[in-house]
């Protein structure tokens, strides 16, 4: 049996749509690969809950019973034996047909073999979308046999073995290389080599899976790498050093970089930690778009792009394979002609294959097998979850992300004066979006976090600048911190009273405000001027002194005075941003 379903030499008379088992307790499919036209093996570690073996009665000793029993889902386990269900092709088509009354009917047709060992195979709770947001958004449709998908995926040890599956947010690093090796000469990408960081996504799924924010980072972006250690084939390991001031995109593949250095530098950019990366070459945009029999895109003009042989009128199409892989290409076409212009257009492409992934009418189980083979084929992702199993746990975790409350954005930019080919980060608009990120806010308009900030039952009155009384130490912000707080609170505040406490005993991740309960106006005062979240206020049990200051402690979430601490609810002006679930959005 080859990786596609089909019967190879020996096997012919094999119908692939045989192999499909339907499960009616579920609605969900189970593909069972046996040359001998009998289910898999049922592996004793999938067994379900209250079934168990029985004594065929007319076979000494008590052979297995060969009813077959119901799919169950990945993880569940079973009391019964290893001894395979069987049943022939007529049996298992009655029961994609009809359900339950089917397979009843089939049993009565059953061989009764010799007892065999278990196949020790297990179902994959599996969608097509491996690839970043495929895997986010679809995963959960279909139960696939994923020992074929397992040899499929190619893995890069970067230093970090991160489990796959977190109690917190997951940040997941989708990177797109313009890598084309061993597909020949096809006019783009650079042909033998790893590939530069063509386009990188940062997906942030929050904390409790009920949102998912996408960032857009442009490869001309002019930024800093960081030193990048990175495995070697002998097993050593190799830093290749760090550069500053160059383009985002040389993190992949310049000086022998590896998807590591992309990851640290991403780090180094957004202040967030990075969990996975999956990484994936051009051929697997037009391998799924294939697999999918296309995705619909919108134009909003007539498009003719010489450098990426696109070519639409007006309108919807549906692409795939080579025009697919034109389209997400394409920019001398279509808004400004720049990189920015091609980030929304990859953005309406993966929303729409999404939306083409958990449509009803993407539900043939063999479409989902093709996908899974093309999607894993193309991936390359680190070693937490190098694994079908792993990726299986990953996307179990994160498939509650309604298609509606994935948000893409890019990252902020404006035009490099020094060079027009390039962007630098417009730290204005990117610094509260990064803090959105951290702080596990949506970007949508009116989506506050857990549904709006709380109004206060009445607000504190403010304390006068000259009546606010604080000390100021350092507990894990830049180095000088304090006395740069203190110095702006005075010069730019008029908060006279406010004193340098060097450096705090403790390091701490939040800057934290304590206060008395007679110090409520000032604490007031104090959080509006730096931007500080209700979780960062500390009130005291008793009154304090006449003469008694309250004490800020700058945290490791200190970036400097007059830079807000607490995260907006709401994307920042400016920042261009759309939800994944919105079908009216054309190409310009």
């Amino acid at each position: 049996m080859d990786a596609q379903g089909r019967g190879q030499a020996g096997d012919n008379n094999v119908d692939p749509a045989d192999q499909w088992v339907f499960d009616p307790n579920t609605g969900n499919y189970e593909l069972r690969l046996d040359p001998s036209g009998r289910g898999p093996a049922r592996p004793d570690d999938r067994k379900a809950p209250g079934r168990r073996a029985e004594a065929d009665p007319g076979t000494a000793g008590g052979d297995t019973d060969t009813r077959p029993l119901p799919v169950q889902r990945a993880g569940q386990k079973a009391d019964g034996d290893d001894e395979a269900p069987k049943g022939g092709r007529a049996a298992r088509r009655a029961a994609g047909r009809s359900g339950s009354a089917a397979v009843a009917g089939a049993a009565a047709g059953r061989r009764r073999p010799k007892p065999k060992k278990s196949a020790k195979r297990k179902a994959l709770y599996w969608t097509a979308g491996v690839v970043g947001f495929v895997l986010v958004a679809g995963c959960g449709t279909a139960y696939i046999v994923f020992e074929q998908l397992d040899g499929n995926i190619k893995k890069v040890d970067v230093g970090e073995e991160n489990s796959a599956v977190t109690d917190g947010p997951v940040n997941l690093l989708v990177i797109g290389t313009d890598a084309r090796t061993g597909k020949g000469d096809t006019g783009y990408g650079d042909s033998g080599s790893l590939g530069h960081a063509d386009t990188t996504i940062l997906i942030h799924v929050s904390k409790d899976r009920s949102n998912a924010s996408a960032l857009s980072i442009p490869r001309d972006l002019i930024t800093d790498i960081p030193d990048c250690p990175t495995k070697q084939p002998d097993g050593s390991t190799k830093v290749i050093p760090g550069q500053q001031q160059v383009r985002f995109n040389t993190s992949l593949g310049q000086e022998g970089r590896d998807p590591g250095c992309t990851w640290r530098t991403v780090e180094k950019l957004t202040g967030l930690q990075v969990n996975h990366f999956m990484m994936a070459d051009f051929n697997a945009v037009k391998d799924l778009s294939d697999a999918v029999d296309g995705v619909e895109v919108c134009a909003g003009k007539d498009i003719n792009d010489p450098k990426s042989h696109l070519k639409l009128t007006a309108g919807r199409h549906v692409v795939k394979g080579e025009q697919a892989l034109a389209f997400v290409r394409t920019r001398h076409a279509v808004g400004t002609g720049s990189d920015l212009s091609r980030i929304e257009l990859q953005q309406q492409f993966v929303g729409s294959l999404i939306r083409k992934l958990k449509s009803s009418a993407f539900s043939s189980p063999g479409k989902l097998l093709d996908v899974a083979q093309a999607a894993t084929k193309a991936l390359t992702v680190d070693t937490g979850i190098g694994s079908a199993s792993k990726l299986l746990d990953f996307g179990n975790d994160l498939k509650r992300v309604d298609l509606e409350k994935i948000t893409f954005a890019t990252v902020p930019v404006l035009d490099n004066p020094r060079d027009k080919a390039t962007v630098v980060l417009d730290t204005a608009k990117a610094d509260p979006l990064f803090k959105m990120v951290q702080q596990d806010h949506p970007l949508a308009k009116g989506a506050g976090k857990g549904g709006g900030a709380k109004k206060d039952a009445a607000p504190v009155k403010k304390a006068p600048p000259e009546l606010v009384r604080v000390d100021v130490s350092n507990g894990g912000g830049p180095f000088g911190a304090a006395q740069e707080t203190v110095d702006w609170l005075q010069n730019s505040k008029a908060a006279r009273l406010s004193t340098n406490a060097g450096n705090a005993p403790e390091k701490l991740a939040a800057t934290r405000l304590e206060y008395a309960p007679n110090q409520a106006d000032q604490a007031a005062t104090l959080a509006e001027w730096m931007g500080l979240p209700k979780s960062a206020l500390k009130k005291t049990a008793t009154d304090a002194g006449p003469r008694v200051p309250m004490k800020l402690v700058l945290g490791k979430d200190f970036t400097a005075p007059g830079s807000p601490i607490e995260a907006p609810t709401e994307t920042p002006d400016g920042v261009q941003h759309v939800s994944a679930g919105d079908k009216n959005i054309c190409a310009k």
